[in-house]
């Protein structure tokens, strides 16, 4: 039985790779597309509007017309606009998987909160590689232990309007609990000047911004004589996408609760 998605931001960058994500997957099915009440897209076939064949689906501007059209919904939009469609989705029995990040601490309460009304797969990152990735930082921290200095550098397009990314964030979470370390107690985000001999219990972030760098993500774990580097390079947003509709796919008939891309890929 192939699932019925809907996806939000359909006009977008993101949006677009994902209608032909599901387009090419097997058990999915786009039966939904919503954008801005303002859009001057309202209307148009969102087949088409991805550069596909006709889809015989129309943007709409409102969740609440398709509200009995989808059964999963993927957004990959802005913290509020995702925290309502999560409400929307809860109060409509409806799967949610949630692409977006740059969420606020309150944000991110309410979606735990909100998890216990629906099946929600939240990740900040829906890639198969990166997922991977994250499995591998926790065992070479497991191995490593505390005879090594961490550093995360990520690299993004000069558009994106969060930092760290939230998959940096993810990586330093692994490495992080794997230590038993709490990343908000031995984060850091930024040296500059007289920072005096590292903290060997901190795990550094460095950030770069610019052109059309899809994403790139590295943790490094530093010893004397020798380094480790488990780097992520992305190419192309369809590799989240592919990943957000097979997380979609998997989510339909899930019990009410939070997920992650691991728990769709058996991690």
């Amino acid at each position: 039985m192939s699932t019925k998605i809907a996806v939000t931001g359909a006009a977008g960058r993101m949006g677009k790779m994902l209608i032909e994500a599901i387009y090419a997957a097997d058990g999915a099915q786009l039966t939904a597309a919503i954008e801005r009440p303002d859009s001057s897209l309202i209307g148009a076939d969102a087949g088409e509007l991805a550069g596909l064949a006709k889809a015989g689906v129309t943007v709409v501007g409102d969740i609440a017309d398709v509200v009995n059209d989808f059964d999963v919904l993927i957004d990959f939009t802005a913290p509020q606009a995702t925290i309502s469609n999560t409400r929307f989705c809860a109060d409509h029995g409806k799967g949610i998987v949630i692409g977006t990040t740059g969420f606020s601490s309150d944000e991110l309460k309410e979606l735990e909160s909100l998890s216990s009304q629906l099946p929600m797969i939240k990740a900040a990152n829906y890639s198969t590689g990166v997922n991977l990735s994250l499995k591998l930082l926790e065992m070479a921290a497991e191995i490593l232990g505390n005879d090594v200095d961490i550093e995360i550098v990520e690299a993004h397009h000069r558009h994106k309007v969060d930092a760290p990314s939230g998959t940096a964030l993810a990586m330093g979470e692994a490495i992080a609990d794997t230590l038993g370390r709490d990343l908000s107690q031995v984060a850091v985000y930024g040296r500059e000047g007289q920072t005096g001999a590292r903290d060997r219990d901190t795990i550094g972030f460095a950030t770069v911004r610019g052109g059309d760098v899809v994403g790139d993500h590295t943790a490094m774990f530093m010893a004397d004589g020798e380094r480790l580097e488990i780097t992520h390079k992305a190419s192309s947003r369809m590799a989240f996408a592919r990943g957000a509709v097979r997380a979609a796919a998997w989510l339909l008939g899930k019990e009410k609760g939070v997920y992650s891309m691991r728990d769709v890929l058996s991690l």
